[in-house]
């Protein structure tokens, strides 16, 4: 299995990924944006992300201990639950902003020229020496 890397870099990764395809002003308005922000909130405490599911445990139970309070061991299994759903959501919306903008490159558009055919390849049609075209 592929490592994750850490959370908090998916966690960037995708609202990097959100401004791309919604635009600098109006990613922050989304639903998308509201959802991952609240849950990757919600599974961190003091403001730390964890690499294992022992140090997260760990963390939480000195919280617990600070504040004299009983958690649910539910928020330790979904840890790595949420990252992983949060890295192949990442990986969905780079394959989607990926499939948008090649299928605008070399969507058929109808007939094209030759030149336009090379051109898109990386050829140059030849000139005829004196700068005429091979049509007579």
């Amino acid at each position: 299995m592929a490592s994750l890397g850490k959370p908090l870099q998916t966690f960037r990764c995708l609202l990097r990924e959100l401004r791309q395809n919604y635009g600098v002003n109006r990613y922050r308005k989304t639903v998308a944006h509201s959802f991952i922000r609240e849950h990757f909130r919600r599974n961190q405490v003091n403001n730390v992300m964890w690499d294992s599911p022992k140090e997260f445990r760990a963390s939480l139970n000195e919280a617990c201990e600070k504040n004299k309070q009983v958690t649910s061991e539910k928020l330790c299994l979904a840890h790595q639950e949420l990252h992983f759903q949060a890295s192949t959501y990442l990986c969905l919306l780079q394959s989607v902003r990926n499939h948008i903008f090649f299928h605008e490159e070399y969507h058929g558009k109808g007939e094209r020229t030759v030149e336009e055919v090379a051109g898109l390849v990386g050829f140059k049609i030849p000139q005829q020496p004196g700068g005429k075209s091979w049509k007579g």
